[in-house]
């Protein structure tokens, strides 16, 4: 007798033959995790032998299908752990968008996103912050998983109300619209937002991405794998790029990749290349440029800039913010309370407060100006605190003109409302084009590997509290078929039923003690006596013009000797007091067991009297 092949051997063949035929390599994820869910298919098709259910995948090609689905445990949610997100929206995406000029583009890349309910919580959220037109003009949303099945759900951007249940009353009611029993997600939103399959191991990363959504996926990896995507997602953040992790999802031993912005929420911030902070020191006195160069440098700026001191008062201006506020050098000096640019084309005067307060940056959008003329500008203003250290010196008002984008963009708008809404077939087409272009423009760089004991603990943990929660959605699926087994006995019962309704004449079924088990309509017309009064009566103690003492002697013969019905023609008396003669015929009731159950009696009047 042979020893059987060790456990380790067995699903090392197994995830060879998957890797081979269906070329997907399930190498790099956490070995215990993967042979519990393997495990778990197994018991449910009853197979105990890895052998046989090899065997099992080789001829039944959609047992592959399954054994997929349950690797990859697809739970997600809207606005999943809701102080991240708050975080996120409070103070990360606010200094994001600080960071960039106005109309510059956001990438954003949501990995594994399962059924995309993470994907459109983006999408949401950079809406509220942006406002919907900016949102439609500068993002787009990339959402990449490796299960298809998963992705086609999610380019439905359909839900029920139970899964809804993250999203705050009013996003719900300004981004989702009911429709059949189902929430759909905003369609121009949707348009935003780029579905594609991406294996993080396997292929290319997304590239220039400023937001890197990769919310409890790595904690299904090993502590090697885990580095390699680290790696790729170092390389497809733009610098200074935000990456925005699960709870159970740590970065140690990380940090000349990434460094933490909020440690306890997960959220980290992409670290330059060392390349790029290398070289020969320079000395200060080698960059000092004399005060006047730099007094006349920033007056010639194209853009109109004023710098207010921490005493309130006018420090230096630019040309252009001269020419369009009525300003002159002779102001320099004086406070910014007592110029009209304090109030016009806005309040600078709370705005300066806040940010002298807070020490950060404020934009403040869509700000209208008024020149004599009617000439009409619109500003994006930009107000900086200006830092020596922790010192503050001062403060930094830019007026970015946006007027050309703001009549650029009304025209893009007008013109948008001819056009038709694009083919939903197409749309998935594009989207998935989109994603393998973005996926040729990039190359792979690995690193160095680390060891992660005390992280894989809390990983596998939270990975089987997903495992209950796919039990639990199993539970309900079972539910569901009790349901429909409960309304099958239903219309089993109306069919049966309708069956002895459409005899003609009297039927009577009565157990093996003579109680009556079925009454139906005609032997009710034949003797008056209704259903309800019939049903769990004993047979001879109704009062129907029957002669007991015949019928008694019939039905006991009928139970002793179940192979032959017994027949009879009986005097007896209708329910309207006629005397007739009834043709009575006695069989036994047998189960599918061949066990007796009880009689059927038919009874038919033949002749009156």
């Amino acid at each position: 007798m042979t020893n059987p092949i060790p456990v380790g051997d067995e699903i090392d063949t197994l995830l060879d033959y998957l890797r081979e035929s269906r070329g997907f390599d399930f190498g790099g994820y956490k070995r215990t995790g993967l042979v519990r869910r393997i495990t778990h298919r197994m018991s449910q098709v009853g197979i105990t032998d890895f052998h046989d259910y090899l065997d099992r995948l080789q001829v039944d090609p959609g047992e592959f299908t399954a054994l997929f689905n349950t690797i990859l445990i697809n739970v997600t949610g809207f606005f999943r752990d809701s102080d991240a997100w708050d975080r996120l929206r409070s103070d990360v995406v606010p200094g994001l968008l600080a960071e960039r000029s106005p109309g510059d583009p956001l990438r954003v890349w949501s990995t594994g996103c399962s059924s995309g309910q993470e994907a459109y919580s983006v999408a949401m959220l950079l809406a509220e912050e942006l406002g919907t037109d900016a949102y439609l003009k500068q993002v787009k949303v990339y959402a990449t998983d490796i299960d298809e099945e998963a992705l086609g759900q999610a380019r439905q951007a359909s839900y029920s109300e139970t899964e809804l249940d993250g999203v705050p009353a009013d996003l719900k009611a300004k981004y989702f619209e009911l429709r059949d029993g189902r929430y759909l997600f905003n369609p121009e939103l949707r348009r935003t937002v780029i579905f594609g399959r991406n294996d993080l191991v396997q292929d290319a990363p997304i590239s220039r991405v400023d937001l890197l959504v990769c919310r409890n996926t790595l904690m299904y990896f090993n502590s090697e794998t885990q580095q390699r995507i680290l790696n790729r997602f170092h390389f497809a953040l733009v610098p200074r790029g935000v990456l925005f992790l699960g709870r159970a999802e740590m970065l140690l031993g990380r940090s000349r990749l990434f460094e933490p912005i909020d440690l306890k929420q997960r959220i980290f911030r992409r670290v330059a290349d060392r390349s790029m902070t290398t070289g020969r020191r320079v000395d200060r006195t080698e960059t000092q440029v004399p005060d006047r160069l730099r007094e006349l440098a920033l007056a010639a700026s194209p853009i109109a800039q004023l710098v207010v001191g921490v005493d309130d008062t006018l420090v230096m201006l630019t040309d252009q913010a001269s020419t369009l506020f009525g300003l002159s050098r002779r102001d320099v000096g004086r406070p910014i309370r007592e110029l009209e640019v304090s109030y016009q084309p806005l309040t600078l005067r709370g705005q300066l407060d806040q940010v002298i307060a807070d020490r950060k940056p404020v934009r403040v959008s869509d700000v209208e100006f008024n020149r004599p003329g009617g000439v009409v500008h619109w500003f994006e203003v930009h107000l900086n605190p200006i830092l020596d250290g922790s010192e503050l010196l001062g403060v930094s008002v830019v007026f970015h003109d946006v007027s050309a984008i703001r009549a650029l963009r009304q025209e893009v708008e007008r013109a948008s409302r001819q056009l038709e809404s694009t083919n939903a077939e197409l749309q998935s087409t594009n989207e998935e084009l989109e994603t393998t272009n973005e996926e040729l423009q990039s190359t792979v760089e690995e690193l160095e590997t680390t060891n992660e004991e005390l992280q894989s603990t809390n990983e596998e943990l939270e990975t089987m509290n997903e495992e209950l929660q796919s039990a639990n959605d199993e539970l309900q699926v079972i539910n569901e078929a009790v349901r429909e087994r409960s309304t099958e006995l239903n219309d089993v019962n109306d069919f049966l039923e309708a069956v002895l309704t459409a005899f003609t004449v009297g039927v009577v079924v009565v157990d093996l003690e003579m109680r009556i088990l079925a009454w139906n309509a005609a032997a009710h017309e034949l003797w008056g006596v209704r259903t309800d009064e019939a049903e769990g009566q004993h047979l001879l103690n109704l009062d129907v013009g029957l002669p007991a003492d015949v019928l008694r002697p019939l039905v006991r013969e009928a139970l002793t000797d179940p192979a032959s019905p017994q027949e009879a023609r009986l005097d007896a008396v209708n329910r309207r007091g006629r005397a007739i003669v009834v043709r009575l015929l006695c069989s036994a009731l047998r189960g599918a067991d061949g066990q007796q159950r009880g009689v059927l009696l038919t009874m038919e009047p033949v002749e009156p009297r």
